[in-house]
């Protein structure tokens, strides 16, 4: 079983130095193919087609002769971005097979945006207790906490976030336990914005909404970022505050959605939750915040991965099942229900919360 582990470093300023220039050699690297591969000519047509081997051959050619500063980080830094490029091409191929209107083409990277770089070979890295050592780097960057899984080694991705440092291991082990016993048969998970998620049993946990917590300093430090001169070091200051609080908001988010998943996977066998349209709910300008605050598509993929390494299923309910319509008890469909009544009431006496009822209706979708 492949399985990742992320773990904070705690670089010294020379190797923060070798980190940046890793993640900026493999920026580049990636630029430069993009832009080889993108060129056209007078009738619009692309002068050079992507295939894995040509993008090699150039980089060996041409990349390398041209910047010899690539070989001041490891070589697998530069050679690797062939690999995610590679990658970029297939998902946009297969978009444009599937008739996709947006296949998404790949993109050139920018500086300070999502930087990292990968080693996929096991020899260019060690790791001792909590201690990292890369290849051409000559002293050990100190990892703030050990590995918790035990294996081998596959592969480490380095990468930067807000200031911080991340390294990212993807180890090849036996040892995980998911303690899948005990546990209760079945459980309907209604999303919400007040309530982050109500369920069948009747308990309910509210969303937090990092984002509207920290909005008003968020624009305090965007009008303060827009004031400084483009390209100065007060500039570069003021972003990196923006950074942090950004990155604090979304890991503040990430840990409440953690922590829910991994109660809704420990603690049933089946969990049916609401296909959701997020994509067309966010553009509704009202709600459009708190529905990206609250992070229904991060939670459904949390519930998804981590049931699949527990043992346990997940069932999706069509997206025009009328679960938030229908009685629970004698299955009347109410269409004059709004997003105003919080209250359902029904014919046969059932006087009850719109989302448990909505939940009691997914907890007996059946496909």
């Amino acid at each position: 079983m492949l399985l990742a582990h992320k773990i904070e470093l705690r670089p010294t300023l020379e190797q923060r130095e070798y980190l940046d220039r890793g993640c900026g050699h493999r920026r580049h690297c990636h630029n430069q193919l993009l832009e080889y591969f993108s060129q056209k000519d007078e009738a619009g047509q692309l002068v050079n087609k992507w295939s894995k081997a040509a993008a090699y051959q150039y980089y060996i050619t041409v990349l390398r002769v041209k910047f010899p500063w690539y070989n001041e980080v490891s070589s697998r830094v530069t050679r690797n971005a062939i690999d995610d490029l590679d990658n970029a091409f297939k998902h946009f191929f297969r978009r444009v097979k599937n008739g996709d209107k947006n296949p998404g083409y790949p993109k050139y990277k920018k500086r300070d945006h999502k930087d990292s770089f990968a080693l996929r070979e096991a020899e260019k890295f060690d790791v001792n207790y909590k201690k990292l050592r890369i290849e051409k780097l000559k002293t050990w960057i100190n990892l703030r906490e050990p590995i918790r899984l035990r294996g081998k080694l596959k592969q480490v991705t380095i990468s930067k976030r807000a200031g911080k440092y991340y390294a990212s291991f993807l180890i090849d082990t036996d040892e995980y336990d998911p303690k899948d016993v005990n546990r209760q048969e079945s459980v309907g998970v209604d999303f919400g914005i007040k309530s982050l998620v109500t369920l069948s049993n009747g308990e309910s946990f509210p969303a937090s909404q990092p984002l509207k917590k920290e909005i008003r300093k968020l624009k305090k430090l965007q009008r303060n970022m827009s004031r400084k001169v483009i390209g100065s070091n007060r500039r570069a200051r003021a972003k990196l505050r923006l950074q942090k609080l950004h990155f604090r908001v979304a890991r503040q988010r990430a840990a409440i959605l953690h922590q829910l998943s991994d109660y809704l996977t420990k603690t049933f066998d089946r969990i049916v939750i609401e296909d959701l349209n997020v994509k067309g709910m966010i553009k509704n300008r009202k709600l459009s915040r708190a529905i990206s605050d609250v992070g229904f598509g991060m939670l459904r993929q949390m519930i998804e991965y981590k049931a699949k390494l527990r043992n346990c299923v997940v069932v999706i309910a069509n997206r025009f099942f009328p679960s938030s319509k229908t009685c629970s008890r004698c299955g009347q469909i109410k269409q004059n229900l709004t997003l105003s009544d919080r209250i359902y009431s029904c014919d046969c006496g059932l006087v009850i919360d719109r989302d448990l009822n909505a939940a009691l209706m997914l907890n007996k979708y059946s496909t």
